[in-house]
């Protein structure tokens, strides 16, 4: 037997375990690592079952190429060469642009899915990059970019130290938190209880998040806006307000608020104007407070005002940068997602619909248009990684029909499911526990600064390529340079990048030095550990690859600090309050106020034995509370005649599924979990129990404009009973 170190890769929990082997290398017990100092062994249903997910049978051990309608397994050579045959067509008989990019959700928790990231962009040099930040946390970035200049600097709950948490639209006893790692979030919950402090909850449903709380507020889906415009309201208009950093367009925001009272803000989104005016003063009044939001006031028609007007909160209370409030982590490796230049979006548009770039993409909604609609610089080819947008994407139907259309699709993915099964090729990588793991991006959201890596606790099987190397030799592929060339070239060019840009950055600690003498102490075992230690060695830190492998239970790097200044990078040099791209929004947000109310309206939800579309797979995850079920609220059962199951249907299409009576979820709003509505053939355990996909019935054509984000949340819908 052996045992293990590792970081779980599911979440943004980040956990630590302790994973015992057989000396087959298979996964006999999960068990939280007590010794890791983040996570203080701390372990729930999903990382308990990782083994269960690593041994999956129905994984995809070989290549897969098409063949008509049949899949055949082949060599990795033979893989690359139809992938080169299929890229390299595309791009010389119509551009750069007709080939697109699309990163999925895993690629967020995967270290060679941040390491190649860039670098194959790069190459592609295609303006259709796409990924599932628009599905999901786009709006955060836009927020951030508009009110700091920076899209990456996103202020963390320090729950830990305040007094006062307000949550909207998000349940982090069942998410573990979301661009918030904290892993442990009950126990974080109930001592901020103990120790006196409040917890407050505004949702549609009575989440697991809110029965822990002091108070819980119903609120009309996608109005957390318009209830967070009548806290700021009350705020600068008693006096409330305690501005402590240098801001700018504090005039043009109390001008822009003041049609926001709480009797107008009650009107719209539900929660009472006595309650709404008590919420700004209880959080002025706190000796610490924080705003949080998170899907419910993301992925909604207004996600960029919500999530812009959390910090707005969050500022205007004297609260943001200071322990107690939100505040920003400090990554144990080199920050290179953090240009130093003042935030640029808009830097070109979507063909069909006009969708603005932004963080070099456009929008998932865009997608089906781009491959569907002929003409110059139409999406023939698509390189897609780790992502199931048939069930993740909006209108998710659509988005097959249009894979089929393509000339040429490749898939990274270790499964033949929804959406690979539309592709040409599928390259799959290997177990997660044959897989090194660092978490570069999760650190950007910790709520205490942390580093931990995993080597991979099991080796490649000769047949078995490392995701680094497929995403490299993909890289390679789009660069021209063919499916043969030796993938470590790529590693090497990043390297010297990094080296290069440390020696020419004005007051780094290596400025002027000679990039060979610096590669000379660069150490790793293959090119993705030696890209890593040259991000820690030249991380705030001063850590390297050598010292975290010293120390398999994580390196606690010390508690939050005060950090906004050297992240500031607005031209203004000041936190701005009002950016005129979101004033401008204000017309688009009357509009929609303006306009009648939907009888029922539709959103999801989240399971604790789940994510997203890729853990039904796994029976120690399924049943219980992880079923597909329309929860609707009694009264809205024998207003509209329910019975045990309903037809769901909205602009986009239709759904029948179980009818789940609950007090949790309010009237006038039915709930769906994402990613269910399996049909493919070869995952067995999601086919026995495949239940519906909400979007089948969400609207692609629908988006937050700033962010071009999809909207899964307030969905207009008719619920009616389905015939027997």
């Amino acid at each position: 037997m052996t045992t293990a170190h590792r970081t779980c890769p599911i979440c943004d929990s980040v956990c630590g375990l302790k994973i015992d082997l057989d000396p087959a290398g298979r996964v006999t017990g999960v068990r939280g690592d007590a010794e890791d100092p983040f996570t203080a062994g701390y372990l729930c249903p999903k990382g308990a079952s990782l083994g269960a997910l690593d041994e999956d049978p129905d994984r995809l051990r070989h290549p897969m190429v098409r063949e008509g309608d049949e899949w055949r397994e082949v060599s990795w050579d033979e893989a690359f060469e139809a992938v080169e045959r299929g890229i390299t067509g595309v791009l010389e008989k119509h551009g750069r642009d007709a080939v697109a990019v699309y990163f999925g959700n895993p690629t967020y928790h995967t270290m060679a899915g941040f390491l190649y990231r860039v670098p194959l962009i790069q190459a592609l040099a295609s303006k259709n990059v796409y990924s599932s930040g628009t599905i999901d946390h786009m709006p955060k970035h836009v927020a951030c970019a508009h009110l700091y200049g920076d899209p990456f600097a996103i202020a963390v709950p320090d729950v830990d130290r305040t007094d006062y948490l307000l949550i909207l639209g998000a349940n982090p006893m069942e998410s573990h938190g979301s661009l918030f790692c904290a892993p442990d979030m009950p126990a974080r919950l109930r001592a901020l209880r103990e120790r006196g402090g409040k917890l407050v909850v505004v949702d549609p449903r009575r989440t697991r998040t809110a029965k822990h709380s002091d108070e819980h507020f119903f609120v009309r889906p996608g109005t957390d806006s318009v209830l967070l415009l009548g806290i700021v309201h009350t705020l600068l208009h008693e006096d409330l307000a305690t501005v402590t950093l240098d801001v700018a367009g504090l005039d043009e925001l109390r001008a822009l608020v003041e049609e926001f009272s709480p009797e107008a803000a009650e009107r719209v989104c539900g929660v009472p104007a006595r309650d709404i005016a008590r919420l700004a003063r209880e959080l002025a009044a706190a000796p610490t407070a924080v705003v949080y939001s998170r899907m419910g006031g993301s992925v909604v028609e207004f996600g960029t005002i919500t999530q812009w007007l959390v910090d707005v909160v969050n500022v205007l209370t004297g609260n943001l940068d200071r322990p107690g409030g939100p505040m920003f982590a400090r990554t144990a490796a080199l920050e290179v997602f953090r240009t130093g230049q003042p935030f640029e979006w808009d830097r070109w548009r979507s063909r069909v619909k006009g969708f603005p770039e932004v963080l070099g993409e456009l929008p998932t909604a865009a997608l089906p248009d781009e491959i569907e609609t002929p003409g110059e610089g139409r999406v023939r080819a698509l390189l897609n990684i780790g992502a199931n947008q048939v069930l993740a994407a909006p209108n998710g139907p659509r988005f097959g029909r249009a894979f089929d259309a393509l000339d040429f699709m490749v898939c990274v993915d270790p499964y033949l499911n929804e959406t690979t099964e539309h592709a040409d090729v599928i390259l799959p990588p290997p177990r997660i526990l044959q897989t090194p793991h660092y978490d570069f991006l999760m650190q950007i959201v910790m709520v205490r600064n942390y580093a931990r890596y995993s080597p991979a606790a099991l080796p490649l099987e000769p047949d078995q390529r490392s995701e680094a190397e497929i995403l490299a030799r993909l890289t390679l592929i789009a660069a021209g340079a063919g499916a043969a060339a030796p993938p470590a070239g790529v590693d090497e060019t990043v390297i010297g990048q990094l080296l290069t840009g440390a020696t020419q950055m004005p007051g780094s600690p290596v400025e002027g030095m000679d990039v060979a003498v610096l590669r000379g102490m660069i150490e790793g075992e293959d090119g993705p550990e030696r890209i890593l230690d040259t991000l820690l060695k030249f991380g705030p830190h001063g850590l390297s690859l050598a010292k975290l492998k010293e120390q398999p239970h994580g390196i606690d790097l010390g508690p939050l600090e005060p950090r906004l200044a050297e992240l500031l990078r607005t031209p203004s040099g000041k936190v701005e309050l009002a950016p005129a791209p979101i004033v401008a929004d204000f017309e688009r947000l009357r509009a929609r106020l303006a306009a009648p109310v939907p009888e029922v309206l539709l959103i999801g939800r989240r399971q604790l034995r789940s994510n997203n579309s890729w853990l039904h797979n796994v029976s120690s995850l399924r049943g219980g509370s992880n079923r597909c079920t329309l929860h609707v609220n009694p009264s809205d059962v024998s207003r509209l005649g329910l019975g045990e199951r309903a037809v769901v249907r909205s602009s986009a299409g239709e759904v029948i599924v179980d009818v789940e009576p609950t007090e949790t979820i309010m009237p006038g709003v039915v709930s769906l979990p994402h990613g269910w509505g399996h049909t493919g053939r070869s995952q067995r355990v999601a086919a026995r129990d495949p239940g519906v996909s909400a979007n089948v019935l969400t609207d692609e054509l629908v988006v937050d404009v700033p962010s071009g984000n999809a909207v899964f949340n307030g969905v207009p819908v008719t619920v009616s009973p389905a015939a027997a």
